[in-house]
């Protein structure tokens, strides 16, 4: 019946052209009414209702965060008592980095080296702001909109900060008129890392001429081999506001390993995203080393051309109710082709072969997000995704003259709680043959990170974040097994002789910010501990042997840089093998080791298995 009241009141209404919007925001309103009287008549349509129509909202903030927001101007909006308001004009201003803020007007840079600085910075243009922003001259403001557009200019590597301020129209009473403030970041970003194995270096600029655009290029050089690789990335961003992103990349890497891809892409960057797809052309060569049947590893060839096409749709599933939670579809073609295989006996399953792949998937998400502060970067305002999603996938994969049935399923959730944040990620997935299961995942993975502490002017945050693997019915080749090798699982372990088909990993991580500045930089030190472990179908997960790393170090922000940090840092690993014991690595640590989940439903995907 709950289903049946839905299917009613999203069917089209005939001959309303006579009435109001009040009338039909009133009908809207009783049609989610008797949905929410009827939904409370038995568990499971209880249960139903709050998955499909109970939007998700922040749990009780901690007295810390409420203190961090009264004391940041750009977390506190008043955009409501203008809600309806028609814009007349939306003022655009984008500051250089050094010395100015968007809630204090009067500020201007003081010392020399911050003028220098904005000479030398290419400032954002205004368009490259209007193209963001999702509300629009002569349209009515909407206060969701605002906000959501006040996060996705955030989102952009370029901006430090971003305020949105509505101002009154002296002598009327149903116009506004927008201000638009961004303060810049420095956007030409170097990075790199040095170690007793090679060299690293990478140059990104992230607004090209104050274009938005990316423009990267990374030089790596190995010490043992002598061998230099080289790749560069350019990328253009919503292009003319349409949210569709332009990549392309070109790599000569190590080994003869060669990439050149070009994609198009229009994610579902936003709540009240409608539609979305992308296509996606590739030409990869791998040179990767294999083991035949007695062990003997060898360089085997890998050459291929991808073509990967999809396309999406959301729908509100009660209109003018929840705005934040979705019916999605979506569907996916994806070719590989194989120009060069690895020879029969390192390859005798033909794992390395030709594949067609037709997804289709369905689902409900319901997205926020909350703003918060000291988390991947210092006194920055950050975005943390809240939300839950659930969603089927089914397809057909063609390969090795075999048509097989593929399932896979997600659930996951997220959200702040007064003891902090605490996100889960469930999925499942496996292909059907002969009424057989086969290369079934199972995985799950978590992150939890605390409430900000304070040590008189120091700040800390802890991190955890475990993940849990399962795999069976896999294929008899190691390209198809687990390992916890670097971003498998362990930064800077590397073995080949571990894998297995069940894994587990456990990462902890103590981030501390420092109150005190030098010229912009701070110095925040960290400790990172990380565990796994390997099993398969003779070894028991749980019984099987611990490896771990112990890192320590100094993250090195710039409060002008924002994005990017620099680290100096040392890793003791007790155990790895092939490679012996008590083993110290530097600069073995990266920012990138804790990430937050994604409540997204894009494209279909296989369950990964990594």
């Amino acid at each position: 019946m709950l289903l049946l009241l839905l299917l009613w009141s999203t069917t089209p209404a005939i001959a309303q052209d006579n009435t109001s919007k009040k009338d039909t925001t009133k009908q809207d309103n009783k049609i989610y009414k008797e949905i929410e009287t009827y939904s409370d008549k038995s568990k499971f349509t209880k249960l139903l209702h709050k998955l499909l129509f109970r939007p998700v909202k922040e749990q009780e903030a901690s007295n810390n965060r409420k203190q961090t927001k009264k004391q940041t101007p750009e977390m506190l909006s008043n955009y409501k008592e203008y809600e309806g308001k028609v814009i007349r004009h939306i003022k655009i201003e984008t500051f250089d980095p050094f010395g100015y803020s968007v809630s204090d007007t009067a500020r201007r840079p003081k010392k020399w080296i911050e003028r220098m600085g904005n000479i030398a910075h290419i400032k954002t243009r205004q368009f490259t702001i209007r193209n963001l922003l999702l509300i629009k001259k002569n349209k009515r403001l909407d206060s969701l909109l605002v906000k959501e557009s006040e996060r996705l200019i955030r989102a952009q590597r370029y901006a430090r900060a971003v305020m949105i301020k509505p101002v009154a129209i002296p002598n009327s009473k149903d116009s506004v008129d927008i201000y638009v403030r961004v303060l810049d970041s420095w956007s030409l970003n170097p990075n790199g890392s040095a170690s007793g194995s090679g060299t690293t270096i990478e140059i990104t600029e992230r607004n090209f001429l104050g274009l938005g655009h990316l423009y990267r290029n990374e030089f790596d050089n190995r010490f043992s081999t002598g061998e230099t690789s080289y790749a560069t990335q350019y990328k253009i961003p919503n292009i003319a506001n349409t949210y569709i992103d332009f990549d392309i990349n070109y790599a000569m890497l190590q080994s003869e390993n060669s990439l050149k891809s070009v994609g198009l892409e229009r994610p579902f960057f936003s709540p009240y995203t409608r539609w979305a797809g992308g296509a996606y052309l590739e030409e990869r060569l791998v040179r990767d080393s294999l083991p035949d049947a007695e062990n003997n590893w060898a360089l085997e060839n890998q050459k291929t051309e991808v073509q990967d096409y999809w396309g999406g749709y959301s729908f509100r599933i009660v209109k003018g109710q929840v705005r934040t939670t979705k019916l999605v579809t979506t569907a996916r073609f994806f070719r590989r082709k194989y120009k060069e295989a690895p020879s029969e006996p390192y390859d005798p399953i033909d794992y390395y072969s030709n594949e067609k792949l037709y997804l289709s998937s369905i689902g409900v998400m319901s997205r926020g997000f909350v703003q918060d502060k000291f988390l991947f970067n210092h006194d920055v305002i950050e975005d943390i995704p809240i939300g839950r999603t659930y969603s089927g996938t089914i397809g057909i994969q063609d390969k090795n003259s075999k048509h097989r049935l593929y399932l896979g399923g997600r659930y996951a959730l997220g959200n702040y709680h007064k003891w902090g944040y605490l996100s889960l990620d469930t999925k499942v997935g496996a292909f059907f043959h002969r009424n057989k299961t086969k290369e079934t995942v199972l995985r799950f993975d978590m992150l939890y990170f605390t409430n900000i502490k304070k040590w008189g002017k120091w700040k800390f945050r802890h991190f955890v974040k475990p993940s849990l693997v399962f795999g069976n019915n896999r294929k008899p080749i190691i390209t198809d097994l687990l390992n916890i090798n670097d971003e498998n699982g362990i930064q800077g372990f590397n073995s080949r002789n571990l894998y297995g088909t069940k894994k587990f990993l456990l990462t902890v991580q103590t981030q501390s910010y420092s109150p005190w500045e030098v010229l912009g930089f701070r110095f925040n030190p960290f400790t990172n501990f990380t565990m796994g472990i390997i099993g398969d179908d003779v070894h028991r997960l749980f019984e099987s042997k611990v490896y771990t790393k112990f890192g320590a170090g100094v993250l090195i922000y710039n409060d002008y840089l924002v994005f990017n940090s620099f680290q100096l840092s040392i890793a003791f690993y007790p155990t790895i093998p092939g490679q012996g014991h008590n083993i110290f690595k530097t600069n073995t640590f990266k920012n990138k080791d804790i990430t937050l989940p994604d409540f997204q439903i894009n494209k279909p995907i296989i369950t990964p298995y990594e």
